[in-house]
């Protein structure tokens, strides 16, 4: 599901990834100094405050209006996400 739709040419794009628990994980593409960029996890969901989570995407919605969010619920994120090129 698409939760913030970006610039068509240049956003950035942040993936929320939804485990069978329905927890949330951001993954972003970010400079790797070993090579090319790859997707990192860079935010997890605290099941205690489930809200700071959404706060956060809030954030970086306001701070770039460009950013592109999309949330997958996926069984495996080792597959579906880190290994994606």
């Amino acid at each position: 599901m698409v939760l913030h739709k970006g610039e068509a040419d240049a956003g950035t794009i942040l993936v929320v990834a939804v485990d069978r628990q329905g927890i949330g994980t951001l993954y972003e593409r970010l400079p790797d100094p070993a090579g090319p960029r790859r997707w990192m996890a860079v935010r997890a969901q605290d099941p205690q405050a489930p809200t700071d989570f959404d706060d956060y995407l809030d954030r970086r919605k306001r701070q770039d209006p460009d950013v592109w969010i999309v949330e997958l619920t996926v069984a495996d994120v080792e597959r579906s996400i880190l290994n994606a090129a």
